[in-house]
């Protein structure tokens, strides 16, 4: 008896950045992410002046909450 494999479609688009690797692509949805991917590569940094009076440590906004003199409050 031979075992099937658990995940059929693992790591379907291993060449192709930002595109699920369970998620089987068409062509036209390959090239839209391999052109985007090329043009995220070309665009120069942006020269953006450091942030004065931001928050200390990650991104508040990212994880949810935001902490103002000890207070944390949710969005």
């Amino acid at each position: 008896m031979t075992e099937a494999p658990t995940d059929l479609h693992a790591n379907l688009n291993p060449d192709v950045p930002g595109a699920r690797p369970d998620r089987p692509l068409t062509a036209v949805e390959r090239a839209v992410l391999m052109e985007a991917e090329a043009r995220r590569r070309a665009a120069p940094a942006p020269d953006l002046p450091p942030e004065d009076g931001g928050p200390r440590g990650p991104e508040p906004t990212r994880y949810g909450d935001w902490e103002k003199k000890g207070l944390a409050i949710d969005f």
